[in-house]
């Protein structure tokens, strides 16, 4: 990870919300003959004294979870928006181009559970990521159907071990260089605009 002083988090409280506002995460691993595995899974955050577990399911079967029943050493990579920062827009000219982004990377320990904690799980996540009183929640379908669906996946903890973090949002660039990225940012779309307001609170924040 691409890891400088200046681009962190004031409060490692801003973390921990980070990777809980973007928890559709890459996770990866290699398997027993080093070859590198990985895929995406929307997670569940729960604290345990003061241990944090990251909660999820895959599907059986499949080279990564394979991989991870037999090395469960993995890592958890969670991002969101990025955009490109022209030099331009810079106060001095002369220098390089860049890239603005937030990430989080979570190393931990994987364990497997039963399907007492899978039923538990699926039914968390629809509780987090269903409107309240939709059809599509666990305990609103058919519980034969949501049985079947067990079968075909596995619910997985992982404790994590080490956070590592980057934010990286000019905050190496003078007060006017910074004032004129976010206007050049905020005038675009999509992930440009998610980055000026990150650099707008952080802004206010160190300010």
């Amino acid at each position: 990870m691409y890891d400088v002083p200046y681009f962190k988090a004031g409060h490692p409280d801003e973390v921990l919300a980070y990777m809980q506002a973007h928890p559709f995460a890459l996770i990866c691993g290699v398997d027993t003959e080093g070859k590198p595995v990985a895929t995406q899974v929307p997670l569940l955050f729960e604290k345990k004294a003061d241990k944090l577990f990251l909660q999820g399911h895959f599907m059986k079967k499949q080279d990564h979870t394979d991989a991870f029943f037999r090395n469960p050493q993995v890592l958890a990579v969670f991002s969101g928006a990025h955009s490109y920062v022209s030099a331009s827009w810079y106060e001095n000219k002369q220098v390089a181009s860049t890239w603005n982004y937030q990430s989080v990377q979570a190393a931990g320990k994987i364990c497997f559970r039963d399907e007492d904690f899978l039923h538990r799980l699926l039914t968390r996540l629809t509780e987090t990521f269903e409107a309240p009183g939709s059809p599509s929640l666990v305990q609103h379908m058919e519980p034969d159907y949501v049985q079947r669906m067990m079968q075909a996946i596995v619910a997985f903890e992982v404790e994590v071990l080490s956070i590592r973090h980057v934010f990286k949002l000019s905050q190496n660039r003078d007060p006017q260089s910074r004032a004129n990225i976010i206007s050049r940012l905020s005038e675009q779309e999509g992930d440009a605009r998610e980055i000026a307001h990150a650099m707008d609170d952080k802004n206010k924040i160190t300010s």
